[in-house]
């Protein structure tokens, strides 16, 4: 169904020079990510029958748990893809015969892109595709059409000076990760001929017996000592491009320097398909040991407690709200790296869980972001500089100091943000307390109390930066005035397919469905998790027996 989508919309690009059609595309995209929804949800119950499914000659493998990523896939681009298919505004007259008029909305850059469903639909493409990967040739062959794409998304806006240099940067650095997949494939593939995944449990049992019964063959012994090496060189491009520290210094100039709309996507779906791939490495090379004692998998442990440390401590120095959000992040990833890291059943149940809940509270979190700055068009703020912001139209709240006293002008916006913070840091009742209380106790379980430590007391500090940011919605005076200019001018408002001029009343202006809706769902998933937390919760548990203890029916 994407691959059909592609072509028809390439095709309607092609032929059409009119931009107002990219909101069509948008809506067409959208109802295909419904169709994929219910294709994946079909064959969800199919494959409850086997272990996993192999396609086109075993380069894909499609099992319980990839299928669940698609429909969380498909979920997040959907409500992203929104942001672009429909008008962020609504206007309510206070005339009966005008109640579903609408404010007009069209010199948004995002409305005239026609180009930016079909790069999403190729972005989902690659995405898909790596999730199902069980070759390394498939791999990083997803992984660059993957890439690719978000390397034109972050530079889509013409005529953004930011934009333009970040989706650079981006190009640059991802150009280098790549070479080092590459590279850990072509050596792996030179000293073992093979490539697939599944191969790598044959090689370490073969390493096993063969050193128990002191057969030493010299080839074996290559095998043996080149491939944690190489493995360790796949991972440190997969680590770059999913920004974890100490490969991060990139991520916060790219969040900050592209529209936020396009942020909301680069941070979201890709670095849900690079986690996957990881952990699917990781289970099927975690015997390979680099010295009698460590794994290669140790490199993810250091990675975590960097990430942790550098996430926190880093982040308590922003000023700006999506360099912010980059560092949370980064500390987020160290707890996901810690739970693949230990891959037990318990440890890969967090996983999957904190994993689910994170990308929906980070879509909460750029969705309202996104919603204050739309809301904030009708006021004028008493410090002239914010005025001089670059790429304002494109990034309207760029600073921290920008939501003072928000709440006295959007009161539900402002508690929908402060749930979603405080769900990152992990305060009780949320469903982020739940997910790190996951981790804690598998990495307990097993063994890894300095890293539970760490996690602990970092957790605890960034919840200051957080809080910081909700000190500012709640207790300082807000500086924004409405904007006379606008109000004293006649709006132009659509009644019935024709324009006509009204009294404006920001009053009567709110956001659109498109937002509100995604955002009081997600909301009340964050708040209300623990009243229903069983089917989730089964889920996770379910996905890591199935994964480690394999039913086979037949």
């Amino acid at each position: 169904m994407i691959i059909l989508t592609l072509f028809f919309l390439i095709l309607s690009t092609s032929f059409n020079i009119r931009r107002d059609v990219s909101l069509y595309n948008s809506r067409i995209c959208m109802l295909i990510q419904f169709y994929c929804i219910y294709i994946s949800y079909n064959n969800l119950f199919i494959n409850y029958l086997y272990e996993s499914v192999g396609i086109l000659g075993g380069l894909f493998n499609i099992s319980s748990i990839s299928i669940i990523f698609h429909l969380l896939i498909f979920v997040l681009s959907l409500i992203i893809i929104s942001l672009t298919g429909f008008y962020s505004r609504k206007y309510l007259s206070s005339n009966q015969q005008q109640k579903n008029t609408t404010v007009k909305n069209k010199k948004g850059e995002q409305y005239t892109i026609i180009e930016y469903s079909l790069i999403i639909q190729f972005i989902i493409t690659g995405t898909i595709l790596l999730i199902t990967s069980s070759d390394l040739v498939s791999l990083f062959l997803s992984i660059e059409l993957q890439s690719y794409g978000l390397y034109i998304l972050c530079t889509i806006y013409r005529n953004s000076e930011s934009s333009t240099a970040s989706g650079l940067t981006y190009f640059l650095l991802g150009g280098l990760s790549s070479c080092f997949i590459l590279l850990g494939i072509g050596l792996i593939y030179a000293n073992s001929g093979t490539t697939y995944l599944d191969s790598f449990y044959i090689i370490t049992n073969i390493t096993n017996i063969l050193t128990e019964n002191e057969l030493n063959n010299p080839m074996t012994k290559d095998i043996a000592s080149y491939i944690p090496y190489c493995l360790l060189l796949i991972t440190i491009g997969l680590l770059f491009k999913m920004s974890a520290a100490p490969l991060h210094f990139w991520s916060p100039d790219v969040y900050d320097g592209i529209p936020t709309i396009v942020t909301t996507f680069v941070a979201i779906i890709p670095k849900i398909s690079l986690i996957v791939i990881l952990f699917h490495l990781v289970h099927f090379t975690n015997n390979i040991y680099i010295t009698s004692e460590y794994t290669w998998t140790t490199s993810l442990l250091i990675s975590s407690l960097l990430s942790l440390i550098i996430g926190t401590v880093l982040g308590l120095t922003q000023i700006r709200i999506k360099r912010l959000f980059a560092y949370s992040t980064i500390s987020h990833l160290g707890f996901i790296l810690l739970a693949i890291s230990i891959n037990s059943v318990e440890s890969i149940q967090s996983f999957i869980f904190y994993l689910i809940q994170y990308s929906i509270s980070n879509l909460n979190a750029f969705l309202i972001l996104i919603s204050i700055g739309y809301t904030l068009y009708f006021f004028i703020n008493q410090n002239k500089s914010y005025n001089n912001l670059i790429e304002k139209n494109n990034s309207p709240i760029q600073l921290i100091s920008q939501i003072k006293g928000y709440f006295y002008i959007n009161q539900t916006l402002a508690l929908s943000l402060a749930i979603t913070l405080f769900s990152f840091a992990g305060i009780p009742p949320l469903i982020g307390f739940f997910a790190k209380l996951m981790v804690f106790s598998a990495a307990l379980q097993n063994g890894f109390v300095f890293l539970a430590l760490i996690a602990v007391i970092t957790s605890v500090i960034s919840a200051v930066y957080y809080l910081n940011v909700v000190k500012f919605m709640f207790f300082e005076e807000q500086p924004y005035n409405t904007s006379k200019e606008l109000f004293n001018a006649p709006a132009q408002i659509i009644d019935n397919n024709k324009e006509v001029e009204s009294k404006f009343s920001y009053t009567n202006v709110s956001l659109s469905n498109a937002l509100s809706i995604p955002i009081s769902i997600l909301t009340l998933i964050i708040v209300l998790f623990m009243f229903t937390p069983d089917q989730v919760l089964h889920m996770s548990n379910l996905l890591s027996i199935i994964l480690f203890t394999p039913c086979n029916f037949f």
